[in-house]
């Protein structure tokens, strides 16, 4: 039960802390104010001012020829696929991006919008980039562009001659349209574009960089990925660039680029293939005339007409072994001018395709035959034969050569045994029917070779229509989805972004600021610093004032903190002092704290509520009592405690000063410096003054000396009732607080209470309150000039 008010205690304390944290960092609300103000202001120009970039998008659907005619192997990889084995679709996308992505599809887009070449129009703060259409005039550069470093500035005042300045070397030269001259080491001619006029008051700054920089920039700023599902053929372009309408240009010429290459392969495929089949046509066509003269003139010499109908049924069992002869004869005669084909042509070139080879591996031949030959094709547009991967393609492309000739032979042996088996089978059954007439056979012979040479023509006949129907029908190779599109937002800078950070850097560069002011800071700030280290009662506290002196019927803040101290004090005393005479004394740690200042308020204080007050200057090696009174010029006219001390035959009353200037107390001030102020204190003398005042004042107020510096207050501290020991806030280092907690734990210092002086009720260090009814408060705290003046008085400890 006695835990419950102990833990709620705590919790205030928490919150207590939480508030006095709260109040510290508000008190410098405008240092926050200002930098969220000059940061959003730069956030703003920056804002204005900055090169804004867009996210241009695009996107197509691939299409596959392959898993059109795969069949039931293709579903069989798609399953797998699905499984987390891998999947042929994932490995062609990823194929046809890496094409897309490609320096030699990039090179065609470079050179048919000239992307090495920059125009821009100059601004008052930043240049705006234009494309090449957008411009009043073009510049060509003449010679290799893959070499060229121009950067120059264009104006026109007239629109007909043009002032160049070379941005490199500052020349300047004078030319007009159509006329080609030197920037530099390389030539250049500037054309007229008739769309747009020059504005005259525009600068214009071209930049011209080689080729290649600019297929790499341009490569760099595109972003190509794949469809997110696993099975999608679909291919995402994105592209962030400065001038959205570029961004759109480069995207949309990539993709039509694509497609037109592998168009292209395609017709040089089909073309190869449509001469193969008019060279093998023109040979078959002598064929087939020579053999339908034959049947005409075997015919006419005997005198033939329509076959016997009683040779029928003989002819029926024999017709399905002459059709597997005709069969393989027609495939033997294919593979002869395959073979014919390759011995007339250089290893290296495009095979004819699906010819009619019923050897399924021949055609699996040929295809990667003629996907090496166009591979190697496309690597010599950009390599030298010597290239390493040209050489590796060429043993390849050999390699390949050699297993299509050695299967033609491997079929060829294949089909000519099961020729033979046939023919061996027709034999049998010839012998069956060799009563039919000689000149019947033989035009049968005929016949059936009419028929091989005819079924070869029109086969030959069906390919090449299929394949001229082919190359004139190409479909595309992909499906736009998407063209490029750009929603005109910026993606960067982003101004909500900016402006976030902004306010956030406002905020936290005060409060780091603060932080470490705070964590470096070693003063005292409040009276709980005072407590938690001296452990000793705090009797009041005295807040910030512009005045040095309390006045008459005063309802200041600072009047009000010495009353409440006056209060106080009384609580200090015990019952047996009541009405006795009481010695206060006050004293600090270190000069500069306050304790002159509030020794001369506090007797202002006791004076107006009818006590009589003697003020003690005691501190005789630093006297500030009668200038804190403003009363210095009665030291030349009166003798203090010094003389006193030196000359104790000196009646004490000479030295009180009675009610000095308006004041309604006595003074006794300390005197001329003594080159031996210790020793004057320790004579014992100093008890005579305290004795004598004791007889005739309520209230004795000395001011001694700062007990870290000095033992002054120490060798005279036997005679006090109440010490007051003043602290100056802002001021005293924590470490000194060590003195007075000795002092009070030692008991050196009677009865002694602290007083917190130079109090700043609005700094938020645990004070939400002020003295003051609202009686016209002349102690309050000051801002704008008033403040300075104020901080700088107590940096120069002026009071």
């Amino acid at each position: 039960m006695e835990q419950q008010p102990i833990q709620n205690k705590e919790k205030q304390g928490e919150e207590i802390n939480l508030r006095q944290l709260f109040e510290q960092y508000t008190f410098y609300w405008k240092w926050f104010l200002i930098t969220i103000v000059l940061f959003l202001g730069i956030a703003v120009v920056y804002l204005r001012y900055a090169q804004k970039t867009y996210n241009t998008t695009a996107k197509i659907l691939l299409k596959d020829e392959r898993s059109a005619s795969a069949g039931e192997l293709a579903g069989i990889a798609e399953l797998s696929s699905t499984m987390g084995f891998g999947g042929s679709r994932a490995a062609f996308v990823t194929d046809q991006i890496e094409v897309l992505a490609s320096r030699r599809l990039m090179r065609k887009v470079v050179d048919q919008h000239h992307l090495n070449i920059t125009y821009s129009v100059k601004g008052k703060i930043r240049s705006s980039e234009l494309l090449e259409r957008d411009m009043p005039f073009i510049v060509e550069p003449l010679g290799d562009q893959d070499t060229t470093f121009i950067n120059i500035r264009i104006n026109s005042t007239n629109g007909k001659q043009l002032d160049v300045v070379d941005l490199g070397s500052g020349v300047k030269s004078n030319i007009g349209f159509d006329k080609a001259f030197k920037i530099g080491d390389n030539k250049i001619i500037i054309r007229r574009n008739a769309v747009n006029k020059i504005d005259p008051d525009d600068d214009y700054i071209v930049n011209i960089v080689p080729k290649d920089w600019a297929i790499d920039a341009n490569l760099g700023a595109i972003n190509i990925s794949p469809g997110k599902e696993m099975q999608s053929y679909i291919v995402n372009f994105a592209m962030v660039s400065s001038l959205s309408k570029k961004a759109k240009l480069i995207l949309n010429t990539l993709i039509e680029t694509y497609n037109l290459d592998l168009t292209n392969d395609k017709l040089r495929m089909t073309r190869a293939t449509s001469d193969f089949i008019n060279k093998r046509l023109m040979l078959i066509s002598k064929d087939l005339s020579g053999a339908d003269e034959q049947a005409a003139d075997f015919k006419s010499a005997n005198s033939m007409v329509d076959m016997a109908t009683e040779a029928g049924v003989f002819l029926n069992n024999a017709s399905e072994n002459d059709k597997k002869v005709l069969e393989y004869r027609t495939q033997l005669q294919l593979v002869d001018h395959m073979s014919d084909y390759l011995k007339s042509q250089e290893v290296g070139k495009l095979l004819p395709s699906n010819i009619g080879l019923q050897d399924a591996s021949i055609g699996t031949a040929i295809a990667a035959y003629n996907k090496l030959v166009l591979e190697r094709d496309d690597l010599l547009k950009s390599a030298s034969d010597q290239n390493p991967a040209v050489i590796a393609l060429n043993e390849s492309i050999a390699e390949s050569d050699k297993n299509i000739r050695q299967s033609l032979k491997n079929y060829q042996k294949v089909t000519q045994l099961a020729l033979s088996s046939i023919e061996r089978k027709s034999n049998e059954i010839k012998g069956r029917i060799s009563s039919i007439p000689n000149q019947e056979q033989g035009f049968k012979k005929i016949s059936r070779q009419q028929q091989i040479v005819e079924s070869l023509y029109l086969l030959l006949l069906q390919k090449r229509e299929e394949s001229e129907v082919k190359a004139a029908a190409t479909p595309d190779n992909l499906k736009i989805i998407d063209a490029a599109y750009s929603n005109g937002i910026p993606v960067s800078p982003r101004k909500v972004i900016i402006l976030l950070g902004a306010m956030a850097l406002g905020i936290i560069i005060p409060f780091i600021i603060l932080y470490l002011k705070f964590l470096l800071d070693n003063k005292i700030h409040s009276r709980k610093d005072i407590e938690e280290i001296v452990k000793a009662p705090v009797l009041g506290e005295i807040p910030t004032a512009e005045d040095t002196i309390v006045h008459l019927n005063d309802r200041s803040s600072l009047a009000e903190a010495f009353r409440i101290l006056r209060t106080n004090m009384n609580f200090m005393f015990g019952a047996d002092q009541k009405d006795k005479s009481k010695v206060v004394f006050v004293t600090s740690t270190i000069s500069g704290e306050g304790k002159s200042f509030v020794t001369t308020n506090l007797a202002q204080i006791l004076s107006m509520s009818g006590k009589k007050v003697l003020l003690i200057g005691a501190d005789i090696r630093s006297p500030k009592v009668l200038d804190y009174l403003g009363l210095s010029h009665l030291q030349h006219t009166n003798v203090g405690i010094t003389q006193f001390l030196i000359n104790p035959e000196m009646d004490v009353d000479n030295i009180i000063i009675k009610k000095p200037g308006n004041y309604d107390f006595d003074v006794v001030y300390s005197g001329y410096i003594a080159p031996n102020p210790a020793e004057l204190l320790m004579n014992g003398h100093f008890d005579d003054v305290i004795k004598y005042a004791r007889n005739h004042y309520d209230y004795i107020l000395v001011d001694t000396a700062p007990v870290s510096l000095v033992t002054d207050t120490l060798l005279i501290a036997h005679n006090a009732d109440l010490t007051l020991y003043v602290s100056r806030v802002n001021y005293l280092d924590k470490r000194l607080l060590q003195v007075p907690r000795e002092l009070y734990v030692d008991g050196k210092l009677k009865n002694l209470a602290a007083v917190v002086n130079d109090v700043d009720f609005a700094r938020g260090y645990g004070y939400g309150y002020g003295y003051g009814y609202g009686y016209g408060d002349k102690g309050k705290k000051k801002t704008g000039l008033a403040k300075v003046w104020h901080d700088l008085k107590n940096r120069l400890n002026i009071k």
